[in-house]
């Protein structure tokens, strides 16, 4: 098991350092579908975030996703690279502007799948219901739940399998209730409105006119506060965009490659 600065990473191709980093889940298997694609033009590295997966399990009482960005830059710094690109979906994204922020000399380009300036009050609706679930119903329901939040309806039905087969595989690897309630909190928390006008990184923001987790308006109020930033927009694929609709990696490929 490869690790470094307290994190798994496993490394998949080769070419300019590629970092992946998850949202919620926080596990580098979120991007498995992904890896084949990416890794033919990049040295793709994929890493569980702390406290997730097989990743150093111990947080700190409170989590803010400027600490998810501190490791983004530990990595990089534990794996001698000058500097890398980083794909992030959702608080994997913000995180990599927190990185962006606090070590500008570290990061190259940055792409965004479905993230947000501050707390939209769908965002906010849907984490209540979550914590909800996952409080009163537990794990389980937390789990069953997740898909509804992250795909398309049609995906769902036509996915229904490997879904279910999906939250046995996180049920059996749970970072535990605390974990994921620190998380959650982390992620209400952000806000970049005051120092976004401040990242010097390329920033390529992709949406999905239909995601029901993170509506795509909060895509376009990032873009007019990050001075160098374009979108990449779909009218379907839902929060979980990059499963759904891989070609939007052709529109990242090319970012990156610009």
């Amino acid at each position: 098991m490869a690790e470094a600065a307290g994190l798994y990473y496993e490394e998949h191709g080769s070419g300019p350092p590629l970092i992946l980093s998850s949202g919620l889940g926080g596990s580098a298997a979120y991007w498995a579908p992904n890896i084949a694609e990416l890794a033919a033009h990049f040295r793709v590295i994929a890493y569980d975030h702390r406290g997730t997966g097989r990743s150093h399990r111990a947080l700190p009482e409170a989590v803010s996703l400027a600490d998810l960005g501190q490791d983004i830059v530990a990595l990089i710094d534990a794996l001698n690279l000058d500097r890398a690109l980083v794909l992030g979906h959702a608080i994997g994204g913000l995180a990599a502007l927190e990185a962006a922020r606090s070590a500008p000399h570290s990061i190259a380009r940055i792409a965004v799948i479905n993230g947000w300036a501050s707390l939209d009050p769908q965002t906010e609706r849907c984490f209540d219901v979550r914590l909800a679930l996952l409080r009163r119903a537990g794990v389980a329901a937390y789990l069953q739940a997740q898909p509804l939040f992250l795909f398309p309806p049609q995906w769902l039905s036509d996915h229904d399998a490997e879904l279910r087969a999906e939250s046995a595989h996180q049920l059996a690897a749970w970072p535990g209730d605390a974990t994921i309630e620190k998380r959650i909190a982390a992620a209400r928390a952000f806000d970049c409105r005051d120092w976004a006008g401040a990242v010097g990184a390329p920033v390529l923001l992709a949406c999905a006119a239909d995601d029901l987790l993170v509506p795509a308006a909060n895509t376009a109020r990032l873009a007019d506060l990050l001075p160098h930033s374009r979108v990449a927009a779909r009218l379907w694929g839902g929060h979980a965009l990059n499963i759904t609709d891989p070609t939007i990696l052709h529109d990242v490929v090319a970012f990156f490659r610009s």
